[in-house]
């Protein structure tokens, strides 16, 4: 039997991946720093394969180290480590103060290559894998969302290094790349003084709904792909980034004005 954490489980993207896992007879282990909202998640799983909840902050080693803990006593080893649960922020770079930054850096980056490194012993002994969750934001730049963007590319070059060393240890890696979803993610978005974002957030092509994104997760993990990028808007921009920059960042910019006001 399938055993899979999924990091940031309770809404958005993560909830819909539990759903999606749960549906395919997978026992969970399911995290979020929402403690009221996950017991709920797990009396809606109620039925079928087994399911377990712990809530923690995931920047937090200790907490970490209890996550896998729970995955070596309780389900005796994991073979999927999803690594979804993210924050952003929409603020002005020269308007946002420098713990709105450290703190989308830790949750974003920080926290899931620390808690995939301490899965590494489990995830070896399965010869699992781990997904996880980036953003085009990491391949390209956004106004409004610099710490975002730098938390999501280090993430990406982080992964995609350790991709190497994985395999090596049959351990394989799913990097997603998806654009905007229409999830708790954006709707709790951080302001530059670290409350939440008052205004809108400014948006390109498609918002795809979080279901339509988990499904299309769990179809490449299960095909073993290394990389998906769902949404061919966001492959287009990246593309135009690359070769025409300037460009883009004319393109970009009009875009998302609102952004700077």
């Amino acid at each position: 039997m399938t055993t899979c954490l999924i990091t940031g489980a309770a809404s958005g993207l993560g909830w819909a991946l539990a759903q999606a896992c749960h549906a395919r007879g997978m026992h969970l282990l399911l995290t979020d720093i929402n403690a009221s909202l996950l017991e709920q998640r797990r009396t809606e799983l109620a039925n079928g394969a087994v399911v377990h909840i712990l809530a923690g902050d995931l920047c937090d080693p200790r907490f970490q180290a209890e996550l896998v803990s729970v995955c070596h006593q309780r389900f005796t080893g994991l073979d999927w480590l999803i690594n979804n649960a993210g924050i952003t922020h929409r603020s002005p770079t020269l308007r946002t103060q420098p713990e709105v930054f450290s703190k989308v850096m830790a949750v974003d980056y920080h926290a899931p290559l620390n808690l995939t490194l301490n899965a590494l012993p489990l995830l070896q002994r399965s010869r699992g894998q781990v997904i996880c969750i980036g953003s085009m934001a990491g391949w390209m730049p956004v106004l409004g969302r610099a710490g975002y963007c730098a938390a999501k590319a280090a993430l990406s070059q982080a992964f995609e290094v350790l991709r190497l060393e994985l395999e090596r240890q049959h351990i394989s890696l799913l990097m997603v790349y998806p654009s905007f979803l229409d999830t708790p993610i954006e709707r709790n978005a951080l302001g530059g003084d670290g409350r939440p974002a008052s205004h809108a957030r400014s948006t390109v092509g498609q918002v795809r709904g979080a279901d339509w994104m988990a499904a299309a997760i769990v179809r490449a993990a299960e095909q073993g792909r290394r990389r998906l990028f769902p949404d061919r808007s966001s492959l287009l921009a990246s593309l135009l980034w690359r070769l025409a920059p300037n460009l883009y960042l004319r393109l970009m910019s009009r875009r998302f004005a609102g952004e700077l006001d």
